[in-house]
């Protein structure tokens, strides 16, 4: 399940310059794919912020 949040999220131009360099650096590692947008997204945040990292 997705959650959108009410921060500044990335608007979709903006992801789809990202999306291109993250989808093309995927390791098969047997793990669940992850929402790279919504962690991008909250990584943008704390670096906007400044909120501490956990």
């Amino acid at each position: 399940m997705e959650t959108s949040l009410a921060r500044d999220l990335m608007s979709d131009e903006e992801w789809a310059f990202f999306e291109r360099f993250i989808l093309a650096v995927r390791a098969p590692n047997g793990r669940k794919p992850t929402n790279h947008r919504l962690v991008l997204d909250g990584i943008f945040w704390i670096a906007r912020t400044g909120a501490p990292w956990r």
